[in-house]
C-alpha cells in the first residue's frame, strides 16, 4: 500500500519538474528579447549593421551597444509585413553602406511536437489537479496522511504472545486478566453492572516486561492489538498530534474489541503548564485531545487501553484519575523465582551445558530484569559461538556477567607497573573496608584489567534481594566507596583522579540521607528535596522550599557525614595494612581474583587456585551430604 502512493507522487512530481522547465526556458527565452517598436526604433536611427531572421526570430547586430549589447534578438510576429513595410528603407540602407548584409531564412512549418506538447502538459497539469483532490476526497494522498496515527497492528514479528511466555509477574497477570475476562465476555460485566477500566497504566522500571505484558493480554483475549510510541505523536507543527489521536481511537473503535497500548506515555502526558510553551505547547494540545477521547462525550466500547512509563511522577494528574487510567499496575523487578522463571523462558532456545545450574544463575543475579537476564543468555551464548562451541556453559555466563557488570575486559591495553600498583592499592583499599563492614555484601571479584571505563573493578553481589536500605547499610555503602580514595593517600602519599565516580556516588547517598530520608538528627525528619513550585519547566529548574540557612546546613551535615566516613575508612585500612599489602601483590602477580581467594588472604588461609566460575560459586545450594 506504501509503494502504491510513493509511485503516483514521484510520477506526479516528475511532469510538474518537466512543465516549470517548459514554461522557464519560454519565459528565460521571451526576457531575452526586444519589443517590435524598439526593432523598427533602431533601423530608423541607422543602427542596425546586419540581421537574420530565423523563422519568426530576427538577430540583429548593431554598429553601437544598446543597452549596453550589440547583439539584440526580437520577434517578428508576421515577417511578410515586416519586409513590405521596411523594404525602402532597407534598399536605401543597402545602397549607403548602413547595412551590410541581411537574410531571411525559410519560414518553418510547425511541427507536431510544436502543436502537441503544450496541450500534453496542459493536460498532465489538469490530470494531477483531479487526481490530487481526488485523492485528498479519499484519504488517500500523502500529505493527508500527515495526521494519521503511525501505528502497528498486531505484534511487530507477528507471534502471539500470551501469559504463558511472561515470566516472574504472577501478581501482574492476575491484575490484566480480569481484562482479558471483559474482553472474552462483557455481557456478564455489563449485568452485574460493573464497569471495566478504561485504561491501565503499566508502571516499573526499564526492561522489567510491561510491553509484553500489553501484548500478552491481547494474545490471551485474542482481540485486535495497536501499539504506538508516546513520541510518534509530537510534532512541531500545532495540531498534528491531537490529529493522531482522534485517528487512533477512531482506527481501535472500527476494529473493536481492541488495545490500544501507548509506550513511553510519558512523551505526551507531561504534566500541563510545565513546558516553554504553555498552555498553547502542541504536547499540551496533544493531551488534552487524549484526555478527551479516554474520558470525553463519547464511550468507547470494546477499547481498552494500556499505557507504560517509567516515570509516573511527571504524568498529568487529569490522565490518572478515574475514568482514565482507572489503575496502575506496578511491574517491579523479579525476585529470584521470578528471575528463575525468566531464565527458563529465555533458555529455551539456547543449547545449554548440563553444568549451567539457572537456580544458581537466579541467586546471583538480584537485582536484575527480565531484559537483563536475556540479554546475559545472549552474551553468554556469544561467547560460546566465539570459541566455536556448539553449547554453553556455567563458564561462559561467568564471564558474560562481568562483562554486563563492568564492560568487556581490555586485556590487550599496556600499562606501566606504576599504574598497576596504583589500581591494585585502590580497589584493595575498596575490597578490604568492604570485608570489615558488617552490613555491605561481600566481594565476589577483584581485578586491575581494564573493564569499560574503569582501568579495575571490585564487584560485590547481594546475598539476597533487598528493597529497603537502613540508615547504617548506606553509611557503610558510603564507607566502602572511598576506600579507594582512602587507600591511594595512605599508601601512596598521594591522590588521583580514579576516585571521581566513587566521590559522586558517596557524595550523593550522603545527600539523600540528609535532605531526602530525614536521616540527620539537626535538621530532623524533614525532606528537603521535592517541593516547591514550578518554574519554567519541571525539568528545567525548580524553587527551593527552604531558606539559605537551611541549605547551608545540609552542605555541611553532607561533609560531616563524608568526612566521618572518610575517617572510619581510614582506621580499617590502618588496622588491615598488611593484608591490603597481600592483595595487592596477589593482584600484581595474577591481575585478578575470586570473592574465595580474598577471603583466604582476610582470613589467613591458604590461597587456592581461582575457579572458572566464581562470580556464582557462592550462590550454589550447598550439596547434601551422606551420613
Amino acid at each position: 500500500m506504501k509503494n502504491r502512493r510513493i509511485v503516483p507522487t514521484l510520477i506526479y512530481l516528475v511532469l510538474l519538474i518537466a512543465v516549470f522547465s517548459w514554461l522557464s526556458g519560454v519565459f528565460t527565452q521571451s526576457q531575452d528579447q526586444i519589443p517590435y517598436s524598439t526593432v523598427l526604433k533602431l533601423f530608423r536611427n541607422e543602427q542596425v549593421k546586419s540581421f537574420v531572421v530565423d523563422d519568426h526570430v530576427m538577430t540583429m547586430e548593431l554598429r553601437s551597444a544598446y543597452n549596453g549589447q550589440t547583439s539584440l534578438t526580437a520577434t517578428i510576429a508576421d515577417v511578410n509585413r515586416f519586409v513590405q513595410e521596411m523594404e525602402p528603407l532597407l534598399q536605401a540602407q543597402t545602397d549607403s553602406g548602413v547595412l551590410e548584409y541581411y537574410h531571411f531564412r525559410p519560414e518553418k512549418e510547425p511541427s507536431a511536437y510544436d502543436l502537441v506538447l503544450p496541450l500534453v502538459l496542459a493536460g498532465l497539469v489538469l490530470l494531477f489537479a483531479w487526481g490530487f483532490m481526488a485523492g485528498r476526497a479519499n484519504n488517500a494522498n500523502p500529505l493527508n496522511n500527515f495526521g494519521k496515527a503511525r501505528t502497528t497492528l498486531g505484534v511487530p514479528d507477528g507471534k502471539k504472545v500470551t501469559f504463558a511466555d511472561v515470566a516472574g509477574a504472577d501478581e501482574e497477570k492476575q491484575e490484566l486478566q480480569e481484562i482479558v475476562d471483559f474482553l472474552r465476555n462483557p455481557e456478564k460485566f455489563r449485568e452485574i453492572g460493573a464497569r471495566i477500566p478504561h485504561g491501565l497504566l503499566l508502571v516499573g522500571p526499564p526492561g522489567t516486561g510491561k510491553t509484553l505484558l500489553a501484548r500478552a493480554v491481547a494474545g490471551e483475549a485474542d482481540v485486535q492489538f495497536l501499539s504506538i510510541s508516546g513520541s510518534d505523536f509530537v510534532e512541531m507543527y500545532v495540531g498534528v498530534g491531537a490529529s493522531r489521536v482522534r485517528d487512533l481511537f477512531e482506527q481501535a473503535k472500527k476494529i473493536a474489541p481492541a488495545i490500544v497500548f501507548i509506550d513511553e506515555i510519558d512523551a505526551v502526558g507531561r504534566k500541563r503548564g510545565t513546558g516553554l510553551g504553555g498552555g498553547h505547547d502542541e504536547k499540551e494540545q496533544t493531551l488534552n485531545q487524549l484526555l478527551v477521547e479516554m474520558d470525553g462525550f463519547s464511550r468507547n466500547e470494546g477499547v481498552i487501553v494500556l499505557a507504560a512509563t517509567n516515570r509516573p511522577d511527571i504524568l498529568d494528574p487529569a490522565l490518572l484519575r478515574p475514568g482514565r487510567f482507572d489503575r496502575q499496575i506496578h511491574v517491579g523487578r523479579p525476585d529470584v523465582k521470578g528471575r528463575e522463571e525468566i531464565l527458563k523462558v529465555h533458555a529455551k532456545d539456547k543449547k545449554l551445558d548440563g553444568s549451567v545450574d539457572l537456580k544458581t544463575v537466579a541467586r546471583s543475579t538480584a537485582g536484575f530484569t527480565g531484559a537483563d537476564l536475556s540479554n546475559l543468555l545472549n552474551e553468554a551464548a556469544i561467547l560460546a559461538a566465539r570459541e566455536n562451541r556448539p553449547v554453553l556453559n556455567m563458564e561462559d555466563l561467568n564471564e558474560a556477567l562481568m562483562k554486563i557488570t563492568a564492560g568487556p575486559a581490555k586485556k590487550s591495553r599496556v600499562q606501566t607497573r606504576k599504574d598497576l600498583r596504583e589500581t591494585a592499592i585502590h580497589e584493595a583499599g575498596h575490597a578490604v573496608a568492604m570485608y570489615r563492614l558488617p552490613t555491605h555484601d561481600p566481594v565476589r571479584h577483584i581485578t586491575i584489567i581494564p573493564r569499560g571505563q574503569s582501568l579495575g573493578s571490585t564487584w560485590s553481589l547481594p546475598k539476597d534481594d533487598s528493597s529497603n536500605l537502613t540508615r547504617n547499610e548506606m553509611y557503610e555503602q558510603i564507607v566502602a566507596l572511598l576506600g579507594g580514595r582512602v587507600a591511594e593517600a595512605l599508601f601512596l602519599g598521594d591522590i588521583s583522579v580514579g576516585a571521581s565516580n566513587d566521590i559522586d556516588r558517596a557524595t550523593k547517598l550522603a545527600r539523600d540521607m540528609v535532605a531526602r530520608y530525614g536521616m540527620c538528627e539537626k535538621l530532623g525528619t524533614v525532606s528537603y528535596l521535592d517541593g516547591g513550585e514550578v518554574f519554567i519547566g519541571r525539568d528545567y529548574q525548580t524553587t527551593k522550599s527552604y531558606s539559605e540557612k537551611v541549605a547551608g546546613t545540609i552542605d555541611d551535615e553532607v561533609k560531616t557525614l563524608v568526612d566521618k566516613a572518610y575517617d572510619h575508612c581510614r582506621k580499617i585500612l590502618t588496622e588491615d595494612a598488611e593484608k591490603l599489602n597481600q592483595v595487592v601483590e596477589f593482584l600484581l602477580d595474577k591481575e585478578s581474583m575470586t570473592g574465595e581467594q580474598f577471603e583466604a588472604i582476610m582470613e589467613g588461609r591458604k590461597v587456592e587456585e581461582a575457579s572458572s566460575t566464581a562470580m556464582f560459586d557462592a550462590f550454589q545450594e550447598p550439596k547434601e551430604t551422606e551420613e
